[in-house]
């Protein structure tokens, strides 16, 4: 006997090809799933950041009665910071690992060289362009009154620029990696010839961005300020797009953009000047007002999501409860505690979508109610109650006890809302899927022998 061969190659019917929107996509699925890690960095930097900080081990805190611990936090704030400052070569790196299909040293290693060749080379043309917001990010004045490069100053294409030069490291090494040169060239051939060829194609990319980027970056900078100008129509369609695009995974590519790129803030910590780029990066630089795109999540993934996690558990039939309960108990908790969401969404998600158009819809109202109320709190990772506890007593946090208010409120109207759509719509939750028996019985025959004679 002769297996069959698979459905795209059978007698009379045409191969099948990806249209080049499911092919493009699936790049930026990709691109979503290779950003998770790099942001796995962020609690480092953030808990050593917060813990330098003046009102935790610094002089306004235990160092004001245990003075040893005020180096401690010197050294501490400038670990954390160090990975702040850095954040678009640690997405350069982390997103080549990830996107790369196949990944090894020399992955990161090209991304590294192609960075560092791109940063320099579009902080130069930036500098010699002598006008706009972009140029004044990378200016520097002597003491002499001379204007130069500020080398140290971070890129103002910020993690945008690194994840570009990621994912060009991580497609230049899978058709690379295998390069077989001349043999007097050999030396320089398979995963050697990677970072060199990176190099050369980040030259040419930092070429096109330091000609293109100026009025793109002025362009973002006026839209960053219209964001934090208008911040409850602002938040609110981004707490929804941000939950619809979860079953993608594509809502990690749009936290890029307001974390780590939208907006611009250049007033630090105790008046000090330090500019900055994102929300999140804002917020930890001490920025009030920042913690915009932040702040209403954590009455969702705190509360909200804890709730529909209880109407779940209440709504299915008493003799599986227990089965669930575990579940959909322990996803809520995670939630709760580490603002993970992802194991409780995936719960409702597919099997009720409109539990899920709900839910976004109720993410997007706390977002906006949060920035129109003056509420601000940032996170590191997500907005669980880690997160919270960590940064509740920072200068920049404002309206705590408002957020657990509302929060509180949220794990009510999460509960109540999806118990009423459970039971009148009877949708399909974790417990309440037919049983297998049930399924079978639905689809016999009537008129077959073992179904003669019943009913």
């Amino acid at each position: 006997m002769t297996s069959a061969g698979p459905p795209d190659e059978s007698p009379g019917r045409p191969p099948l090809h990806p249209s080049p929107w499911s092919s493009a996509f699936g790049v930026l699925q990709r691109i979503g799933r290779s950003l998770m890690m790099p942001i796995a960095v962020l609690p480092a930097a953030g808990l050593l950041f917060r813990f330098g900080q003046d009102d935790l081990l610094g002089k306004d805190g235990l160092g004001d009665t245990l003075p040893w611990l005020l180096p401690v936090a010197r050294v501490m704030a400038a670990a954390g910071g160090a990975l702040f400052e850095n954040l678009p070569v640690l997405f350069a790196i982390g997103v080549a690992i990830g996107f790369a299909r196949k990944a090894d040293g020399s992955t990161a290693l090209a991304a590294l060289v192609g960075y560092l060749v791109f940063d320099r080379v579009t902080k130069t043309l930036f500098f010699e362009a002598g006008h706009g917001a972009v140029y004044n990010k990378v200016l520097i004045t002597l003491q002499n009154g001379t204007p130069a490069l500020n080398l140290g100053a971070q890129n103002p294409t910020g993690v945008l620029g690194g994840i570009l030069i990621g994912i060009t490291a991580a497609l230049l090494w899978q058709r690379f990696y295998r390069l077989k040169p001349p043999p007097w060239l050999a030396f320089f051939g398979g995963r050697r010839s990677v970072p060199i060829i990176t190099a050369i194609a980040a030259l040419v990319l930092g070429v096109l961005f330091g000609l293109l980027w100026r009025p793109i970056g002025d362009w973002l900078a006026t839209a960053g300020d219209w964001l934090s100008a208008h911040g409850t129509t602002g938040t609110g369609i981004y707490g929804v797009a941000n939950r619809l695009l979860i079953p993608v995974g594509l809502h990690h590519f749009l936290n890029t953009i307001v974390w780590f790129t939208l907006p611009e803030c250049h007033k630090g910590v105790n008046g000090a000047t330090r500019d900055a780029a994102g929300d999140l990066n804002c917020y930890f630089a001490g920025e009030q007002g920042a913690g915009l795109f932040m702040t209403g999540f954590f009455p969702v993934m705190m509360f909200g999501l804890l709730g529909a996690a209880i109407a779940m558990w209440r709504a299915a039939p008493p003799d599986r409860r227990p089965a669930v309960g575990g579940i959909l108990l322990s996803s809520g908790l995670t939630s709760f505690i580490t603002g993970i969401t992802e194991p409780l969404e995936f719960a409702f998600i597919f099997v009720a979508p409109a539990l899920f158009a709900v839910h976004a819809a109720l993410t997007g109202l706390s977002m906006a109610l949060m920035a129109e109320l003056g509420a601000r709190l940032g996170f590191t990772f997500s907005g669980g109650a880690i997160d919270l506890l960590l940064n509740a007593s920072k200068s920049n946090t404002h309206g705590l006890g408002l957020i657990i208010l509302f929060g509180l409120a949220y794990l009510l109207i999460y509960y109540a809302i999806f118990t009423v759509m459970i039971r009148h719509l009877n949708l399909p939750t974790p417990g309440r899927e037919p049983h297998q028996s049930q399924e079978r019985g639905a689809h016999k025959n009537p008129d077959s022998p073992d179904q003669k004679g019943l009913g």
